[in-house]
């Protein structure tokens, strides 16, 4: 459905997508990680003509973004960064409004808001302004706008950013029912749980290009595999005389603790045995273990 080659683009002398190689296939969710500037924004951003690629090659449904980003549009709906949202309105006359913008059918639009505001639980807000949601019913509303033209390819960027827990499962159950009635979904998004939880497969970027692609527990595996001790920064020095004379752990440390990751968990349990040190946790290592590493944002413990 999605076909890059070699795909370039820079702004000056500065290259945010630098000749990246990927396919994304029907039906499938597939995800683009990265830190912030990676080129995740611009990688979305050209796929449906709203900045021009530089460089290389991309199809979207067989069209040319660049030539027949009108086509593109029609077939995909996006739920973006911002809500977007008229405030001064009720929900369901912004939504009348966007029906318009997509061109459904008039005798149509009544219906399929009201079969959207039922199927995100907004059907009580019908007719509230969009000044009287909470921060969860307006990133459902932004859903329910995405989904208006049926598209067959649904752009999710950031979509829980900001939200509690329950909205974000709510949201993720979503997710996964319009994937399995076969949807096809590119998330950006910078909780590494939802990415794992989300999607079949996915790309790490880093300076534009791809550090690592494949289904997130592959990626683990690959990368990280084992388990993950987390301790106490205090522990530190402890921790310096331990790793002086054990070389089986890889660590680094940020802000919140200090790392030890282990290819099996009894030498991680040792070092409370025979160190008396408790971990803050114990724990399987996971796609944000990943992410650390790749993105070159492992801290060393010395520093």
């Amino acid at each position: 459905m999605i076909i890059a080659n070699s795909l370039v683009k820079s702004f000056g002398d500065s290259t945010a997508i630098n000749g990246i190689d990927l396919q994304i296939k029907k039906g499938e969710c597939f995800g683009l990680l990265g830190p912030n500037g990676a080129g995740k924004s611009t990688f979305i951003n050209m796929m449906y003509g709203t900045v021009q690629r530089t460089g290389g090659n991309l199809s979207v449904f067989g069209y040319d973004p660049n030539i027949d980003s009108r086509k593109i549009k029609k077939r995909l709906g996006v739920v973006t960064q911002e809500n977007a949202l008229d405030e001064s309105l009720t929900v369901f006359e912004n939504m009348m409004i966007y029906c318009s913008f997509i061109g459904l059918p008039k005798l149509d639009r009544k219906d399929r808001i009201n079969e959207l505001l039922k199927y995100m639980n907004l059907s009580h807000k019908k007719d509230a302004r969009i000044q009287m949601l909470s921060g969860g019913m307006k990133r459902r509303l932004v859903f329910v706008r995405a989904l208006l033209g049926n598209p067959e390819l649904l752009i999710l960027d950031e979509p829980t950013t900001g939200l509690d827990p329950a909205v974000r499962h709510l949201l993720w159950g979503k997710v996964r029912e319009l994937h399995a009635n076969g949807t096809t979904i590119v998330l950006t998004t910078h909780y590494m749980h939802e990415a794992e939880v989300l999607c079949d497969r996915l790309i790490i970027l880093n300076h534009g290009k791809i550090a690592a692609a494949g289904s997130p527990q592959k990626m683990i595996e690959e990368h990280t595999p084992g388990y993950m001790g987390i301790f106490s920064l205090d522990e530190k020095e402890t921790i310096k005389k331990i790793l002086s004379t054990k070389n089986n752990f890889i660590h680094h440390e940020d802000s919140s603790g200090i790392y030890l990751r282990s290819s099996t968990l009894p030498e991680l349990t040792s070092i409370h045995s025979d160190y008396g040190l408790t971990p803050l946790q114990i724990r399987p290592s996971n796609l944000e273990d990943v992410f650390l590493k790749l993105t070159g944002q492992e801290l060393s413990i010395d520093a």
